[in-house]
C-alpha cells in the first residue's frame, strides 16, 4: 500500500484529500506539526507527498528543499496560486507536479497515480540493453562516456565526482543519455516526464531542464546539454569536456 503524506493546514481540504486517498486504497497522513514538519514526515516515510505552499511558519518552497536534502520521492504541490512564476518556482525548490485550488480529485488522483508509477511502479527506471549510441548499461546503472547514472539511487556520476538528482532530473539524464549525442523532441521528454502532457506547462520542462543543467555543472559538465533551437536538446559530453579543458 502507497503512503500519502498531505502538508496541508486547511483542516477541510486536507480531510477531503486524505478520505479521498482512503477510497483509493492509499494510506494517508495528515501533518499536524507546522513548525517542525519533518519528524512526522520521517515516521511517517511517505512514497509521495502533496505540498501545499501557504503554510503556519514556513511555506511550501521552504519545506521542499529541506525534504530535497534528505530524499528524492514525488512531491506535488497543491495550490491556490496559479500563476506561472509560481509553478516555475515550486518546480525550482524540487517539486515534481504542481496542481492549483479549487483541487478537481480526479486529475490529482492522475497524478498521483502518475509520479507513482514512474518513481515506484511500472515507469520506473531500470537498467536496459546497450544501444548503438555508445551508451551502456547494466542492471540499475546506465552510462554514457565517463557520466554514469545510478538509477535506484537517483545519483550521476562523472570522475568520481557524485551528485543526487530529483525523480525528475533523473528521468531527463536517463532519456538524454540513452539517446547520447542525438537530438531529443520536447514532446519526448514531456512524455518522458509526465502521462498527461496536456496539463503541463511547456516552460515547466524548460525548469527541469535548467536544473538538470545546473547539475552537470557541478559535476565539472558545463554545456553538456544543447538546446537545439525548434527540436528539443541533445546530450553531448564530449563538448562539455572541451569547455572544461580551455
Amino acid at each position: 500500500m502507497y503512503r500519502v503524506f498531505i502538508i496541508e493546514d486547511d483542516d477541510k481540504i486536507a480531510s477531503i484529500l486524505k478520505k479521498n486517498m482512503d477510497k483509493y486504497g492509499f494510506e494517508a497522513a495528515i501533518v499536524t506539526q507546522f513548525r517542525e514538519i519533518m519528524p512526522e514526515l520521517e515516521a511517517f516515510d511517505p512514497h509521495v507527498i502533496l505540498l501545499d505552499i501557504n503554510l503556519p511558519y514556513y511555506d511550501g518552497y521552504y519545506w521542499c528543499r529541506q525534504i530535497r536534502t534528505r530524499s528524492s520521492l514525488p512531491i506535488i504541490f497543491i495550490s491556490a496560486r496559479a500563476g506561472e512564476m509560481d509553478q516555475v518556482m515550486a518546480i525550482e525548490n524540487g517539486g515534481d507536479d504542481y496542481i492549483t485550488k479549487p483541487i478537481h480529485l480526479d486529475l490529482l488522483m492522475a497524478k498521483v497515480k502518475s509520479v507513482l508509477r514512474r518513481a515506484y511502479g511500472e515507469y520506473a527506471a531500470s537498467g536496459s540493453a546497450a544501444t548503438e549510441t555508445g551508451v551502456a548499461s547494466q542492471a540499475g546503472e546506465l552510462s554514457a562516456g565517463d557520466l554514469c547514472l545510478y538509477l535506484n539511487r537517483n545519483e550521476l556520476e562523472w570522475r568520481d565526482c557524485r551528485i543526487e538528482l530529483t525523480k525528475n532530473e533523473q528521468l531527463l539524464a536517463e532519456c538524454l543519455m540513452k539517446r547520447h549525442g542525438m537530438v531529443v523532441s520536447r514532446e519526448q521528454l514531456l512524455e518522458a516526464l509526465w502521462d498527461d502532457v496536456q496539463f503541463v506547462d511547456d516552460n515547466t520542462l524548460t525548469v527541469n531542464v535548467t536544473r538538470l543543467r545546473k547539475k552537470l555543472e557541478e559535476l565539472g559538465l558545463p554545456k553538456a546539454i544543447e538546446t537545439v533551437r525548434g527540436q528539443g536538446y541533445k546530450l553531448v559530453i564530449e563538448n562539455a569536456v572541451g569547455e572544461t579543458s580551455r
